[in-house]
This record gives C-alpha cells, sequence and structure tokens, in this order.
C-alpha cells in the first residue's frame, strides 16, 4: 500500500490513464467506448444516471472528500491555520487564479468560448507534489510547504467555482434535506470511537449517501457533497477514513476519471481553425500560473518578510508557478462542467487542458531538478567549507 500511498505513483498513474483515453477515443474502439459511457445504470425509474456521469459526479465525490478533509487539517492545525501563514501562498494563489483567467479573456473575448475562463485557474495537487517528488530531492521544506498550500488554496478556488458558477434552478428542499444529513453526519462522526462505532459507522455511510443524492437532486453539483462532508466530519476519524481511502483514489478513482474525460477525439481541421477554448487553456495554464504565481508570490514574500531575506527565491517561484500549470483533474472537470451544452468547445477545451498540462508538467521538471541541483550544490559546497 505505500506504493499507492506515494507522491510518485498517482501522477504516474494519471498520466497514463489519460493517455490511454486519448488513445482509446481515436481509435476503432472509440465509438463503442463512447456508447458505453452513455449506457445508464441505477434503478430503473427512480435513480440513473450515465456511466459518464457516475464517474464524475459520483467516484469524483470521495476525491473531494479526501481533498476537504485535508483542507480542513491544513486549516485548523497545519499550513493555512493561521492568517500569517496563509497570507503569502492566498496571494500567490489568487495571481495564479487571475492571471490565467486574463490570458483566456483576451484570447477567447467575443466567440463562444468565453465560457471556459475557469478552467485554467486550478492546480492538480497529486501531479503537482508528484513531480516534486521525482525531481526535486534537495529542495528546502520552505518550496514544498508553500506548494501545498497553494494548490490547496486552489483547490478552494475551484470548488468554489464548481458550486457558485455551475449551479442552477436550486431545489431547496432537496438541498435543506442535503443540509440536514451532513449536520448529522457531522455530529455522529464524533461518536466513533465510542463502543457503538461499527453501527455508527453504519449509519454515517448511509447518511453520506443519502447526503450525495440529495445535493445532487438540488441542482449542486454532487461533487460539493464530497467537500461539505469531509469538513464536517471530526478530525481524527477524517483523517484515519481519508487514510483508508487514498490507495483507492489513487489506483482507482482518479484514473478512471483522467481515462473517461480524455475520451476526446481530436479534430482534423488545421491549428488556425481550432477554437479559443484549445487555445485559451493551452496558453493560459502553463503562462498564466507560471506569470501570476511567480509575480504575485514575489509580492507576497516581500510583505511577509519585510526587513530580512525571504526564504525563497524568485526562481523558486517559477518552479512553483510551473507545477501550478499543471490543471489536470479540476481543469478536466471545469471544462465538462462550462461546455457541458457545446460538446466540440467541450472536447477542444480538454485537449487543452491536457496539452497546457503536459507543458507545465516538463516545464516544471525541469525548473525543479535545476533548483534542486542548485541546492544540493550549495549543501556541498557549505559542508566542505565547515
Amino acid at each position: 500500500m505505500s506504493l499507492l500511498r506515494s507522491a510518485r505513483f498517482p501522477a504516474i498513474i494519471l498520466l497514463i490513464a489519460a493517455g490511454l483515453g486519448l488513445f482509446v477515443a481515436n481509435s476503432a474502439w472509440g465509438s463503442a467506448v463512447d456508447d458505453a459511457m452513455h449506457a445508464h445504470l441505477g434503478i430503473p425509474g427512480v435513480f440513473e444516471l450515465s456511466l459518464s456521469h457516475w464517474i464524475k459526479d459520483g467516484l469524483l465525490a470521495v476525491f473531494f472528500f479526501v481533498v476537504a478533509v485535508e483542507l480542513q487539517y491544513e486549516l485548523t492545525v497545519g499550513q493555512l491555520n493561521s492568517a500569517r501563514k496563509a497570507l503569502q501562498p492566498a496571494i500567490a494563489a489568487a495571481g495564479g487564479v487571475v492571471v490565467p483567467i486574463a490570458i483566456y479573456a483576451a484570447m477567447a473575448w467575443g466567440s463562444d468560448a468565453t465560457a471556459g475562463w475557469p478552467i485554467p485557474t486550478a492546480t492538480d495537487i497529486a501531479f503537482a507534489l508528484g513531480v516534486l517528488a521525482v525531481f526535486g530531492r534537495g529542495l528546502p521544506s520552505a518550496l514544498r510547504v508553500f506548494l501545498l498550500a497553494l494548490a490547496i488554496l486552489d483547490d478552494i478556488v475551484g470548488i468554489v467555482f464548481i458550486a457558485v458558477l455551475f449551479t442552477s434552478g436550486v431545489d431547496f428542499t432537496a438541498l435543506a434535506g442535503a443540509a440536514i444529513a451532513v449536520v448529522a453526519f457531522g455530529i455522529l462522526s464524533r461518536q466513533l470511537d465510542t463502543r457503538a462505532r461499527v453501527p455508527i459507522a453504519v449509519v454515517l455511510v448511509l447518511l453520506a449517501i443519502a447526503t450525495w443524492v440529495l445535493v445532487y437532486l438540488s441542482g449542486v453539483h454532487a461533487t460539493i457533497a464530497g467537500v461539505v462532508l469531509g469538513l464536517a466530519m471530526a478530525q481524527r476519524p477524517a483523517l484515519r477514513v481519508r487514510h483508508a481511502l487514498e490507495p483507492w483514489v489513487n489506483v482507482i478513482v482518479l484514473p478512471v476519471f483522467a481515462f473517461s474525460a480524455a475520451l476526446v477525439p481530436i479534430p482534423s481541421v488545421p491549428l488556425s481553425e481550432l477554437s479559443p477554448a484549445f487555445w485559451g487553456v493551452l496558453v493560459a495554464l502553463p503562462v498564466g500560473k507560471v506569470v501570476g504565481i511567480s509575480l504575485f508570490g514575489w509580492i507576497s514574500l516581500r510583505i511577509g518578510h519585510r526587513g530580512s531575506a525571504p526564504p525563497l527565491a524568485f526562481a523558486d517561484l517559477l518552479a512553483a508557478g510551473a507545477l501550478g500549470g499543471i490543471g489536470f483533474t479540476v481543469s478536466l472537470l471545469l471544462s465538462e462542467l462550462a461546455f457541458s451544452d457545446a460538446a466540440a468547445l467541450r472536447d477542444q477545451a480538454t485537449l487543452g487542458v491536457l496539452a497546457g498540462s503536459v507543458i507545465s508538467l516538463l516545464l516544471a521538471g525541469g525548473l525543479v531538478s535545476w533548483r534542486a541541483w542548485h541546492y544540493r550544490r550549495r549543501t556541498a559546497a557549505a559542508s566542505v567549507t565547515t
């Protein structure tokens, strides 16, 4: 199980799954797999969803639960548990959201692709930390902490966009029912250390399922159920559940979603005829993130360290910005949501996410390797002089 929990493994599996999805979509099996993704599963006449919806609304809710548990921990006892700690990565994260949006909006202005502006705002924490683990031996802990906080804040932005921008026609009765279920879930989770933990755990699972169904029926995107349950659960049992779920999220949930999201036929049109949905995401992810995170991060370090040298050099921030450009999971979901009624634009935006994330991945690998080599050389030089 240690391999499934490692930082390197999820990044490799995600990349393979996305590549396989792209290959299958453009092979002779493409149409058959697409038909399978649209097949409906569930209780006929009661609750049915297509396989694609079960994956992006159901499986991905488990991923968001794990993210929310980590977020709860960081906000209470971790790297974001005070305004002072959160200020610097928050400013950098703001730059990593604002600049990509500005680049995308400028490129898509006046076209039918303008609705895709939230897509390049996300950072895939699994990919970013995976690249850092593979190439970052010798990096200072300050850079790892900064990147982790940055990625978590980016996740918060993505969650807010999903909850606010892609919700319409809310059924407040169903939403109220979901709220009651979440409150009951949170209260009961605080009784898991008693002798009745087994029946309580069964009830918690049933409440979680009920919450997910009610959130879906309310019109709010169903992945938000995973977020609120992760934030509501008592921290100690939540961390245990996260530990138990992490391997399954890494080896099943995220790869299956990456495969299904990457089932996109490559358009047989000249590059000049590709939509701004493709070009905007392709440029905004690697360029927007590097510029936004490094520039705003540099400003944040000056604000937080007046009168003393900042712990990160500007070159470190460039590496963090490149890592932030690996959008992938949440960006793929935002592509699905932003262009849910425009299949051609959705496919091109998805290709933009994949291409932009790969460019960021390669750039990040180079920059992280360079910075790690720099710090290893400096450490070696210091040990020789002493």
